[in-house]
């Protein structure tokens, strides 16, 4: 009875099983049913749209008058205070037929922006589908099917908005012009309105921007660079990233290569031969503040906005620049340069100024002559601070609990076989931390990161946003490793708010030509790295730079901190200050990192900040900082008194400068070769001694820490 009992259940089961079998087949059977089904009818779709969208274009109507046609669509960049800084024309009027563009070119750019141009009706729809199916699987935009006519269309047409709607339109204005005008005619007018970049429009503005030569005489690899920026002008500008330029440009030749326009030997010499630029590019384009535009358009890049189509679109772009401030920038930097007799093409300085309260940019100049040279010493040259870089170990050391009254000894010392030595050899026994800053003291500096460890530095600068690469070893205290401007003046930002590290920014706001707002800047992004009495207490001690100290000659007349920095053997200079508002830095330097004898940064940097801030902090008054006065013991309350009693280098400095640029000039009348004229005061050189503290850049602190930042 139970073995036909257990005979029954295990037939149960065996029935029961086969039909969860055959169920799960039919499900499965089913499911790939409605997938085919599905499959099948929206790929019946496709094609119905497809044929519905090819028939609508083809019964489009041609452009009436197109060979006439000048787009007069203007994108501006305004300042924060309504003042138009740059203006992009829609239009190129150094035209070229296209029997004058070498063959090489035009191969160039068919095969890297429109391999199919001759063969097309002015769009590819396989190649919109194809794109369209990559970007749904990638989830964003990652890939384009944009022809060269579709590219000409919105160059001369159309919005930029990036919007199904607009790519409609830009296909019926594709397709007009190429019911219009003839194929020949079509990469004509895109060659001579296509902008590639610092302010050239077409291909012959770009030969005469990049190379000072004429279309014709340019060499096969210079067709090429040119042939690939359209893409993205800003990052395939060999004067931004020479090495990215040419990596694009050989792209370029390797698909000239594979669609058999040059030889195999034509490709393999022409992608080892050097990118040769003009020294003068000549510019096509009204900018004010052209550093800073190339910043904008970079920060346009990373919100979303395309490069072309931004310059072509008739945009308004409103900055957070400072109109005034940025000429007197301007200005200044040429005036200062000029009257210590530093005009060589090298030698150089920079500026950045932003607001350590909200982060807006307000000065930005990454060199003294943007026509000469369109390398950014903002954001991309990397020079030591020297002592510029000293407030961060002492920063570092007011974190760990040290005091502005603690007693350091300003006495030689030697760190594993390091022996730092002061300027002049002047040593002073047993003084304050706030003395040592002010007059810069090399061993206390020394001494100090010692104390508080090299790994506590390298991570406060860390905290505040340095990101160069920084040695593990005491030699740091006195900026021995290279830091970007743009950083250190950030991190500079810290000692003016109340230790928070504000992000700089440029763009307030755009709108299209219609007036529609398509970005609006929004909250200040910050992070608290530095604690209120840190900030206060390393703001108090700045101040004495300025006012009795190596800074005096930054001084504006009103409550301000910094300090100077000048490294060995006088090749960069800094100062680096703030007042309640505005944080502001100054580089000056030689770019081939020559010396430039009797250059300190109480003199040029410290002048040229001063005639900045005059100006940049006039709308702010005199008003103090904010922060709790730090207190001074008996020692410390007679820093004025000491401060006048201090060889302080600022006044010998300028007359030793004045000195070396004399004999300078003398040597640059009897030789053409001058750029090592100023070598010879050698005595003077040996009294300044190559060990002289580096000059830091100056920095303003903010009157009130907002309430969003406390």
């Amino acid at each position: 009875m139970s073995r036909s009992y257990e005979s029954y259940k295990k037939q149960r089961a065996e029935q029961s099983n086969n039909r969860d079998k055959k169920n799960t087949k039919n499900s499965a059977n089913g499911f790939f049913t409605f997938l085919k089904m599905f499959i099948i009818v929206f790929s019946a779709l496709m094609i119905a749209g497809f044929v519905a969208l090819n028939l609508y274009l083809s019964s489009l109507p041609p452009i009436e008058n197109l060979n006439d046609f000048r787009p007069n669509i203007v994108t501006k960049f305004y300042s924060s205070d309504g003042e138009i800084i740059k203006t992009f024309t829609a239009y190129t009027y150094d035209k070229i037929e296209l029997k004058d563009v070498p063959d090489n070119l035009k191969n160039a750019i068919i095969a890297t922006e429109d391999k199919n141009f001759y063969h097309h009706k002015g769009y590819d729809l396989f190649g919109i589908a194809r794109s369209s199916i990559q970007n749904v699987i990638a989830m964003q935009a990652v890939q384009g099917a944009s022809t060269i006519t579709q590219q000409l269309a919105r160059i001369l047409f159309l919005s930029n908005e990036r919007t199904i709607t607009r790519k409609i339109k830009e296909l019926e204005v594709a397709t007009r012009i190429e019911k219009t005008i003839s194929k020949d005619k079509i990469l004509e007018m895109y060659l001579n309105n296509v902008y590639l970049g610092a302010g050239s429009y077409g291909v012959a503005g770009a030969a005469k921007t990049y190379f000072n030569k004429k279309l014709n005489q340019l060499t096969l690899p210079e067709l090429a660079m040119i042939a690939g920026l359209p893409q993205a002008p800003s990052v395939y500008n060999p004067y931004n990233n020479k090495d990215l330029a040419k990596q694009r440009r050989n792209q370029v030749l390797k698909r000239m290569l594979t669609m058999k326009f040059i030889t195999k030997e034509e490709y393999e010499k022409a992608i080892e031969s050097d990118i040769k630029l003009s020294n003068v590019p000549q510019l096509y384009t009204t900018n004010k503040a052209p550093y800073f535009s190339d910043y904008v358009m970079s920060e346009l890049e990373k919100l979303g906005f395309h490069e072309t189509e931004v310059i072509h679109g008739g945009y308004k772009v409103v900055t957070t620049i400072d109109s005034k401030a940025q000429e007197k920038a301007n200005e200044a930097i040429l005036a200062n340069m000029k009257s210590y007799g530093l005009n060589a093409k090298s030698q150089q300085a920079a500026v950045f100024s932003f607001s350590p309260i909200d982060g807006k940019i307000l000065v930005y100049a990454g060199g003294k002559n943007y026509g000469e040279s369109q390398y950014d010493r903002v954001t991309q040259a990397i020079r030591p601070p020297g002592s510029a870089f000293k407030p961060i170990v002492y920063a570092a050391a007011l974190e760990k609990g040290f005091s502005p009254n603690d007693i350091v000894d300003d006495s030689p010392v030697t760190l594993a076989k390091w022996s730092p030595r002061n300027y002049g050899n002047k040593y002073r026994g047993r003084i304050p931390l706030y003395k040592a800053l002010m007059v810069s003291s090399n061993v206390c500096a020394a001494r100090i990161i010692k104390e508080v460890g090299v790994h506590s530095v390298i991570q406060l600068a860390r905290l505040l946003g340095i990101t160069t690469p920084l040695e593990k070893d005491y030699t740091i205290s006195l900026g021995s490793n290279g830091v970007k401007l743009f950083e250190f003046v950030r991190a500079y930002g810290a000692f003016a708010n109340g230790g928070y590290v504000v992000e700089p920014y440029a763009i307030e706001r755009v709108e299209d030509s219609r007036g529609r707002i398509l970005y609006r800047a929004g909250e200040t992004k910050s992070s608290h790295q530095l604690s209120n009495k840190t900030a206060a207490e390393m703001t108090a001690m700045m101040k004495t730079v300025i006012t009795s100290g190596t800074g005096r000659g930054a001084s504006i007349g009103k409550p301000a901190a910094g300090k100077t920095g000048t490294t060995d053997d006088y090749r960069d200079a800094y100062f680096v200050g703030y007042t309640p508002n505005i944080v502001t830095g100054v580089w000056v330097g030689d770019d081939n990192n020559k010396q430039m004898h009797g250059l300190t940064g109480g003199t040029i940097p410290a002048k040229i900040w001063k005639d900045i801030m005059t100006v940049a902090t006039q709308k702010y008054g005199n008003k103090d900082f904010d922060y709790p006065a730090v207190a001074l013991n008996e020692k410390g309350k007679k820093i004025e008194e000491d401060a006048e009693n201090e060889t302080t280098k600022t006044e010998a400095d300028e007359e030793l400068l004045k000195e070396a640029n004399e004999l300078k000039e003398k040597a640059m009348e009897s030789s053409k070769n001058t750029q090592t004229s100023a070598q010879k005061p050698s005595e003077d050189k040996s009294q300044q001694n190559k060990n002289q503290a580096p000059v830091p850049q100056v920095h303003q602190i903010p009157i009130a820490v907002p309430e969003s930042l406390r």
